[in-house]
């Protein structure tokens, strides 16, 4: 029988391609199952560019502020800030002594810099706050002024080792909230159906954000310390109390350092650090004693989420102490863009008041998926519920069923020791169309816990030298 030779040539030629393509696929596989993802976070941090200031200061006294605690000194804060930027950019000086303002904004190239006993005393009149674009747990709307607030700019810095008060307390902003915090039946409340709901609706409706005006007799709190669409952040050593929501709050920004930052406060929403729609985040030697979760990273509501369609990710957060708190790092709920690549290593979290270590909420009106979180090095004294909860059934505000099912998957605790761990290990309940994925302890152990899991829809559970009260756990597929 004669062969073609041409046929033959071909015939080989099509062996030598699939077995190049075979051995591409197989070298692929291996690279991926070597990939580290604490050497991905080494190089996220390398690529974010720190904020560098002209060396020039602008102290605040001589603009005309006065140190009493009772003078508004607004005024002597945007004068000190523009005269900042027409020089080019420096060091707006806050010395020591008691400043009373109202809002301040930041500008291009400034760094408000507070010495070490230098205390920002916010005005509790919320007519002190003009109307601005901002956002209230994951929606956008035009709302009172966040008390430091910084819009679209680029090489912006709070530093210092000062304090900023935001002296809210249960008098004045926090019975906003509509439940406890002073607030009694028959008094304003953000829940009034004209309100919280309203907004709430306006995003899901896509009402235009310009068109989206609150303010006076709407009662929504401001956020506290707000960056909306900068890149190049620091907020580094000051200390911040009593504020009336969310304390620090990236929103839309890129390249934020957050470094060695004291945050006590434990009103209503008080989350100690949220990165919203934000990418490229560094939170490091914190520490966090929070009325909410110590750090919260967000994606957007529901509907106005889905809008925005900007994922977080490239979250790292590092040698922080989280004290009382809902979560010592959560993701969601307000997750519908998106969350990935989380990396918290060498941080302590211990207090009968932390409810949990890690958390990730979500439910079927948020959508979203949330993948790639690593967690190791961490040291857990007391925790009250679990040391992991992973749910998409979150259900704050009456029903949140919907038609966006959630995706979770890729969830790494490695190196961990908790002393008390409270309720359950791990407290993980997905969707039957929608299981939880891929959650994977290394070198755990967890002691003085009543069980180590409870279970709903979740897929591929591994355990690697990893002890529960004593006894070696088995992985459950």
């Amino acid at each position: 029988m004669l062969i073609n030779k041409p046929i033959l040539a071909n015939t080989k030629y099509i062996y030598i391609v699939i077995t190049a393509l075979f051995l591409s696929c197989i070298t692929s596989f291996k690279l991926q199952a070597q990939k580290n993802p604490w050497k991905e976070m080494e190089e996220i941090i390398k690529k974010i560019p720190t904020t560098k200031f002209p060396d020039k200061n602008f102290n605040i006294n001589e603009y005309g502020a006065i140190s009493d605690g009772v003078t508004d000194n607004t005024l002597a804060f945007k004068k000190a800030i523009e005269a900042c930027v027409a020089s080019g950019g420096g060091k707006v000086v806050v010395p020591n002594g008691k400043y009373f303002t109202g809002a301040i904004h930041l500008d291009n190239n400034v760094n408000l810099f507070l010495d070490d006993n230098a205390e920002i005393l916010f005005s509790t009149n919320p007519k002190d706050y003009p109307i601005v674009h901002t956002s209230f747990e994951g929606t956008e709307m035009m709302n009172y002024s966040p008390f430091i607030y910084a819009y679209k700019k680029t090489n912006v810095a709070v530093t210092g080792k000062g304090t900023l008060n935001g002296q809210s307390s249960t008098k004045n902003w926090w019975t906003w909230a509509g439940k406890g915090y002073g607030w009694e039946k028959g008094m304003p409340s953000q829940n009034d159906a004209l309100n919280r709901p309203a907004l709430v609706e306006m995003g899901e409706i896509g009402t235009p954000v310009a068109e989206r005006v609150f303010g006076e007799g709407y009662y929504i709190r401001p956020n506290f310390l707000e960056f909306f669409e900068c890149n190049t952040v620091l907020v580094k050593d000051v200390k911040i109390i009593d504020v009336p929501s969310w304390v620090i709050h990236p929103m839309k920004s890129r390249d934020v350092i957050v470094d060695g930052v004291t945050i006590i406060s434990h009103g209503p929403n008080n989350d100690g650090c949220d990165p919203e729609y934000s990418q490229n985040v560094i939170i490091r030697n914190c520490t966090f004693n929070t009325g909410d979760d110590c750090i919260a990273i967000k994606s957007g509501r529901d509907g106005d989420g889905r809008r925005v369609g900007i994922p977080s990710k490239n979250i790292i957060v590092q040698n922080c102490k989280m004290i009382d708190g809902h979560g010592g790092v959560v993701m969601g709920s307000e997750i519908s863009a998106g969350v990935s690549n989380v990396f918290v290593e060498n941080c302590i979290m211990d207090s009968p008041n932390l409810d949990r270590a890690i958390r990730i909420k979500t439910n079927s009106k948020r959508g979203g998926l949330t993948e790639n979180v690593y967690v190791r090095n961490i040291e857990v004294g007391t925790v009250a519920e679990s040391v992991l909860r992973v749910t998409m059934f979150y259900d704050i505000y009456g029903s949140q069923v919907g038609d966006f099912i959630p995706a979770i998957r890729n969830i790494n605790l490695e190196n961990i020791k908790v002393k008390n761990g409270g309720k359950f290990g791990i407290l993980a309940d997905g969707y039957e169309q929608s299981p939880i994925e891929n959650i994977t302890f290394t070198n755990v152990r967890i002691d003085k816990v009543e069980k180590p899991y409870s279970l709903k829809h979740v897929k591929n559970l591994k355990f690697n030298n990893t002890y529960i009260n004593g006894v070696k756990m088995k992985s459950i597929k």
